[in-house]
């Protein structure tokens, strides 16, 4: 907990949104719809879009420049759903090549990892029940 300059606490409550820069719109909202997001605001022909995770967004930014899929990795976003092994059928379904199947991990959950088309990593997981085996 952190306090305000006039003293008062300040809690840090959750992420509102992620926003990630995207070559190409049309491509990044069909990956993203393909896995099930829902689309909040804008669309394949817009330069920012919105789409719903739970009570927060996930925004894809137009780039003027197309992003480099090969770069160094910036960091990840992690997702939470309710079914690891669902999503991950649904993403080899619509060949979105996951790097590995889920696993579980030693930190308590079951996820799977995967890219999108601009290279930026996601990981979807879930908390384990009790730390052991999955949902």
């Amino acid at each position: 907990m952190r306090e305000s300059t006039e003293g008062r606490p300040v809690l840090i409550e959750s992420i509102s949104a992620v926003t990630l820069e995207v070559g190409d719109m049309a491509r990044s909202v069909a990956f993203y719809r393909a896995l099930g997001f829902a689309l909040s605001y804008g669309g394949a022909e817009a330069s920012f879009t919105s789409l719903e995770v739970g009570r927060q967004r996930l925004n894809l930014e137009a780039s003027a420049e197309r992003p480099d899929p090969d770069r160094a990795v910036w960091g990840r976003v992690i997702i939470w759903v309710s079914d690891v092994d669902a999503l991950y059928e649904r993403a080899v379904a619509y060949d979105l090549e996951p790097a590995a199947p889920p696993r579980d991990a030693e930190w308590g959950e079951r996820y799977f990892h995967l890219r999108d088309p601009d290279g930026h990593e996601l990981s979807f997981a879930r908390p384990l029940r009790d730390g052991v085996g999955h949902e």
